[in-house]
């Protein structure tokens, strides 16, 4: 898979670790920034993602910010992107087995690297169930947006 890798200033600091975890775990990486620590707003980062993955450029996305939620908050508002925040092992892979999540947020000022490298080999491993449940809960969330959507 391609997986892109977007970072605000407050995820700088996990952003070469989740580089290397995505190659690692064989897939390749497609780096969206930030390439330092200046401050930029978390909504790009956002959307520099969610972008990537709507346009086939990517097939999941990584995105690290503060917290994780503010990117979570931004990614969710394209069509197609399904965006959780995962501090945890078992969020980040049942995320992906339950809900379909192709984007991972995650907070730099929130876990460490070690823990953080755990999660997203939990997220970049996991795979859809396809089970009847899972697809028509996902049905009713693409309604959802559709009914939203101008």
């Amino acid at each position: 898979m391609r997986i892109a890798c977007a970072v605000d200033h407050a995820g700088f600091t996990l952003k070469a670790l989740a580089l290397d975890v995505i190659r690692k775990e064989g897939h390749e990486p497609v780096d969206l920034g930030t390439h330092d620590t200046t401050p930029v707003d978390y909504p790009d980062t956002a959307r520099a993602a969610a972008t990537a993955i709507r346009e086939g450029r990517a097939d999941r996305a990584l995105i690290i910010c503060g917290s994780g939620a503010g990117v979570a908050v931004a990614a969710c508002k394209f069509p197609g992107i399904r965006a959780a925040v995962a501090h945890d092992t078992y969020t980040a892979h049942q995320a992906v087995e339950h809900d379909d999540v192709n984007v991972l947020c995650l907070g730099g000022r929130v876990v460490g690297p070690a823990y953080a490298e755990e999660i997203m080999r939990a997220f970049l491993c996991a795979r859809f169930s396809g089970a009847d449940r899972h697809i028509r809960r996902l049905a009713k969330m693409n309604a959802i947006e559709a009914e939203f959507s101008s």
